[in-house]
């Protein structure tokens, strides 16, 4: 199994920066990739971002290009959000998740493992 906990999340106004983290342990070696999902009070899950553990591919959704950025530091075993220009829009519990097979990129059924979360909320 792999475990991974989220962290950075907090209350920012619109405009505003965060960085999330995405810390995995136990089977690290069977990543292949990790991604970001949000999901917002009475909405459903949606992709993010996600970022290949090799050969550091990247894929954004189309709401978040150019003001999301992914990466990942394999020493650490950690992948990192930073999110520029923050909007209201953007409120949700941010969750992320282990790839190990060749699913698409932007699909919840890729991912084997899930975090618990981290909430970020941005006021107008």
């Amino acid at each position: 199994q792999v475990q991974l906990v989220e962290s950075g999340g907090g209350l920012v106004q619109a405009g505003g920066s965060l960085r999330l983290s995405c810390a995995a342990s136990g089977r690290t070696f069977s990543i292949r990739g990790l991604g970001w999902f949000r999901q917002a009070p009475g909405k459903e899950r949606e992709f993010v971002a996600a970022i290949s553990w090799s050969s550091v591919n990247t894929y954004y959704a189309d709401s978040v290009k150019g003001r999301f950025t992914i990466s990942r530091d394999l020493a650490k075993n950690t992948m990192y959000l930073q999110m520029n220009d923050l909007k209201p829009e953007d409120t949700a519990v941010y969750s992320c998740a282990d790839r190990e097979g060749y699913g698409d990129w932007k699909l919840a059924a890729s991912y084997a493992y899930w975090g618990l979360g981290t909430q970020v909320t941005v006021s107008s």
